[in-house]
C-alpha cells in the first residue's frame, strides 16, 4: 500500500521532529511513508475566517498531492478534520466533490491509522514517567478519536498515566480565535495549565501540535518544567529506550 505523510504547517515549520518520529516509528511496522512535496496548508485558517475561495485553492492542491495515495496520515486531528470539510467546499463541482470525498475516506490521524488500520496498540515502548493526556477538540469531537490514543498509551511499559481534570475542555487556541479573542484564549489556556499542574505529571502528551504549542507556551511563561510531547514522539522515544 502507498501511505503518504500529510505533514501539516506546524509540524513542517516548527516541530519537524514529530514527522520524523512518525516516519521512524511506522518504518518499524513495515510502513514506508511517501512525502508528496506539492502539499501545502490544509486551508483551515482561510476556511474558518470565511475566505472559502482561498480555502478551495489550497484544498485543491492537497487533493492533487494525495490523489495517488492509498492512505494519508497526519500528526494533527485538526488538519485531518479540515479534510472532512472539503466536500462542502466543492459541493457544486461534481468532479472535485468526488475527489474530496475519496481523500476524506482515506485520510487518518496518526493514532487512527496505528490502531484501526495497522491493528497496533503495543509498539514496545518503555517510558518510565508520569504522563497526562490532553484530548484536542477537533480530533476527539470532529473525528471521534478517543479510544485510539489511550489504547496506545495504556500499553507503554513503566508509564503512569494520570487522568487530566476537565480533560475535554478546550485549551483556548482555536486558531484565529486566539488572535481575535486573546484575553479569553489566555484565560482558557491558564485554566488548562492549572489542571495539568494539578496532576503533578512530568509530561503532557497530545495529538495536535497547535494545542500543545499553546499549552507549552503557558507552561514556559509560568516557569513550569512540564515536558510537552506529541504522542508519536513519546512512543518513538520509548521504543528507542526500550
Amino acid at each position: 500500500m502507498k501511505v503518504s505523510l500529510f505533514i501539516t504547517c506546524l509540524s513542517d515549520a516548527v516541530y519537524p521532529r514529530v514527522g520524523e518520529a512518525m516516519v521512524r516509528l511506522l518504518a518499524r511496522f513495515g510502513v514506508s511513508l511517501q512525502f508528496p512535496s506539492v502539499q501545502t496548508c490544509c486551508g483551515q485558517p482561510a476556511y474558518n475566517s470565511g475566505y472559502w475561495k482561498e480555502a478551495k485553492a489550497t484544498a485543491a492542491t492537497i487533493i492533487e498531492a494525495f490523489q495517488d495515495s492509498d492512505f494519508v496520515i497526519s500528526p494533527s486531528g485538526s488538519c485531518t478534520g479540515m479534510i472532512h470539510h472539503y466536500p462542502k467546499l466543492f459541493e457544486h463541482d461534481p468532479v472535485m466533490l468526488a475527489k474530496a470525498r475519496e481523500l476524506q475516506r482515506k485520510s487518518y490521524e496518526f493514532t487512527q491509522f496505528m490502531v484501526q488500520v495497522l491493528g497496533v496498540s503495543d509498539v514496545g515502548a518503555v517510558f518510565p514517567h508520569k504522563v497526562t493526556y490532553h484530548p484536542s477538540c477537533h480530533g476527539s469531537r470532529l473525528l471521534g478519536v478517543t479510544a485510539e490514543p489511550l489504547a496506545l498509551l495504556n500499553q507503554v511499559k513503566g508509564m503512569e498515566l494520570i487522568p487530566l481534570p476537565f480533560a475535554e475542555d478546550c485549551c483556548g487556541f482555536g486558531g484565529t480565535f486566539a488572535v481575535k479573542m486573546s484575553d479569553i484564549s489566555g484565560a482558557m489556556v491558564t485554566e488548562k495549565t492549572d489542571h495539568v499542574l494539578e496532576t503533578e505529571a512530568e509530561v503532557l502528551v497530545g495529538l495536535d501540535l497547535a494545542c500543545l504549542m499553546n499549552i507549552a507556551g503557558n507552561l514556559r511563561y509560568r516557569n513550569q518544567p512540564v515536558r510537552v510531547m506529541h504522542l508519536a514522539e513519546l512512543l518513538y522515544e520509548g521504543v528507542k529506550g526500550a
